[in-house]
């Protein structure tokens, strides 16, 4: 029913890069913590950086506790399930970081992702995930249902602010400078949104420095 993946190559790599929505989740240490699930969607936000690493671009919400768990502990999962064509659900499971705009590692990571304009988004953070388990399952239960485009109602909403006021609007939020249990978030105010650096960073074969050192396991 199910098989496990040395590294994200191939008929994998190219089943996650063509899926339109994918799905993270995280929790912190305390056993009566707040899990936390979200959908991610906006093509151009994703990408492979190695057959061991992903990344996906953290922009502006209501709040930020996938950032916060990072923080905290590193541990993370991402789904993606096919609703279109032969039924498949993968499930990568790692170590990820949020690798926020003043870390100098932030230009080269953002130049992986030339198909979007983070700036009209909010850009927060891009997340790191170094896979430490790489697994597919059947999805016989999962609906057919059709993608017709991204809805522009984020980029419409986040492209007239600044990082001033977009730092200020944050500030309003309950939830995105600390987690609904407290934990450290996004920090405030938000540092420049750098340029992108005309060449993508290579990514260390030690992966991010999540808490916890990672390693790639079939």
């Amino acid at each position: 029913m199910g098989q496990t993946y040395e590294r994200i190559d191939g008929r994998l790599r190219a089943f996650i890069e063509e899926q339109p929505l994918f799905f993270t989740a995280t929790a912190p240490l305390a056993a009566d913590g707040t899990v936390n699930l979200s959908p991610k969607g906006l093509r151009g936000s994703f990408a492979v950086l190695d057959e061991a690493t992903v990344a996906y671009l953290d922009f502006a919400g209501a709040n930020a506790e996938t950032v916060a768990h990072l923080r905290e502990n590193g541990r993370i999962t991402l789904m993606w399930c096919a609703f279109q064509g032969p039924p498949n659900i993968v499930r990568v499971h790692g170590q990820g970081e949020a690798v926020f705009r003043d870390d100098p590692r932030f230009p080269g990571l953002l130049a992986h992702f030339p198909g979007i304009d983070p700036a009209g988004h909010g850009l927060r953070a891009v997340v790191v995930v170094r896979a430490e388990l790489i697994r597919d399952t059947c999805g016989y239960a999962v609906p057919f249902m059709t993608y017709d485009e991204d809805r522009d109602l984020h980029r419409r909403r986040f492209e007239r602010e600044d990082d001033e006021s977009l730092s200020a609007y944050f500030a309003k939020k309950d939830n995105i400078e600390v987690s609904i249990d407290g934990l450290p978030g996004v920090p405030l105010p938000l540092a420049p949104l750098p340029g992108v650096s005309a060449r993508p960073a290579p990514v260390s074969a030690d992966g991010p420095p999540a808490p916890g050192r990672p390693t790639a396991r079939g």
